[in-house]
């Protein structure tokens, strides 16, 4: 017998006819002998509507209550899924966050967990019964109903799993699993066995939308088994996992290639060559809350001035012009902005690059050979990213999919 937590997000208990199916495969586990945490997610298009008219309200809510109002899509769900089971003849019972003992930070709309109180929730389950918790929500010292933040259901499960120490932590969503990358962009992308917490980070830092980022953070500290399965088809998904050894059995190189085409990139032409130019210059763009992505400062070689290049997300890009040409230049005493909204990262992962040399020089190799220019660069101990012209993302990502071994064999040259 396990104990598995397993979460479903909203496009899984969308109508209730996928609530009655998510009854039905909690039941099969349940069925097996295994104790089940059911952790859920509004349903899809709920938490959009309760903001939507929230707004209509009032524009600025105060955070504290839309707490309170965001948290109920979940309480929906909890009790259509438990009335669900009770239905199948599965004993189950409902908790809100704050009722099941998920304490939080103050930080409304964005709190963090500080502590799980979970001798209740083992009390259930040694009576057999389906515990189904409402993901995304926890309650602070005061009482008051929190919210993690977009996605939050999934830290709620690994949580509840790093709390309860479960066999796993099973995610259940609309894709079967991680893929070497996007199927939308490549035809030949195949789904990973396995994949280490770290390559998870780096895919879902770098614009895999599988996890959310605080979960896999969540399962590397505390050692939490996740698993990526589908709720509408059956498989085995994979297993993000610390233990590289199982991870490496299957990608000894190269475990994804992840891209983000939502960057653009600033360049400040001809600054002064001296200490401290770069906090000059990034010092304002961090006090505007704009964060900052690569950063390539060139040396100069006469006359004491450099370029110095930078990228933001897309949506900061305008802003981010306006900050340099009205605060950075006049401080500086002169110089030029430049950028490029039509940019795109690419970026190989995987923690073989550890053991393994020439990775950079076989993707820039690739590159060439499509006549794909690189703008810049970047690299980690388990990355490497470029930054090209935005119409070659595609070709460029197909190309190095190809390159590094990570098509699948059922699809035939000719797609």
């Amino acid at each position: 017998m396990a104990l598995y937590v397993q979460k479903f997000g909203g496009t899984s208990v969308g109508s209730v006819e996928r609530i009655k199916a998510v009854a039905e495969k909690v039941k099969g586990f349940r069925d097996q002998g295994h104790q089940i945490v059911v952790v859920v997610s509004a349903m899809s298009g709920e938490t959009n509507r309760l903001i939507e008219m929230a707004s209509q309200i009032n524009e600025e809510p105060t955070p504290r209550e839309m707490d309170m109002l965001v948290s109920t899509g979940e309480q929906v769900t909890i009790s259509l899924l438990a009335m669900a089971l009770h239905q199948l003849g599965v004993k189950a019972t409902s908790y809100t966050g704050a009722q099941i003992g998920i304490r939080t930070d103050s930080a409304h709309t964005r709190a963090r967990i500080q502590r799980i109180e979970t001798d209740d929730l083992r009390a259930d389950l040694d009576e057999g019964q389906v515990v189904v918790v409402a993901g995304f929500q926890g309650v602070d010292s005061e009482g008051n109903i929190t919210t993690l933040g977009r996605g939050g259901s999934d830290t709620t499960g690994v949580a509840l799993a790093a709390a309860l120490k479960a066999d796993e932590c099973q995610i259940y969503t609309d894709v079967d699993g991680v893929y070497t990358t996007d199927p939308r962009v490549c035809d030949k992308a195949r789904r990973l066995e396995s994949i280490t917490v770290e390559e998870m980070l780096e895919m879902a830092s770098l614009g895999s939308k599988v996890l959310q980022i605080r979960a896999v953070e969540f399962a590397g500290k505390y050692n939490v088994p996740l698993r990526v399965l589908s709720s509408f088809e059956e498989g085995p998904g994979t297993l993000i996992t610390a233990d590289e050894e199982i991870s490496n059995m299957e990608e000894p190189l190269i475990s994804g290639i992840a891209f983000n085409n939502n960057e653009a990139k600033l360049t400040v032409v001809s600054t002064p060559d001296v200490p401290g130019v770069a906090s000059r210059i990034l010092g304002p763009i961090s006090d505007a809350n704009i964060e900052v992505d690569m950063i390539v400062q060139n040396v100069a070689p006469t006359g004491g001035y450099t370029d110095f290049t930078f990228t933001v997300a897309k949506s900061d890009f305008r802003q981010t012009q306006r900050i340099l040409q009205e605060q950075v230049i006049p401080s500086l005493g002169g110089g030029e902005v430049r950028g490029d909204d039509k940019i795109a990262k690419v970026s190989l992962v995987g923690v073989g690059m550890r053991s393994h040399a020439g990775v950079a020089t076989r993707m820039f190799r690739v590159l060439a050979d499509e006549g794909i220019n690189i703008r810049m660069v970047s690299t980690s101990e388990i990355k490497i990213s470029v930054v090209i012209d935005e119409k070659f993302l595609e070709l460029a990502v197909r190309a190095l999919h190809t390159a590094f071994g990570l098509d699948r064999a059922d699809v035939s040259e000719e797609h």
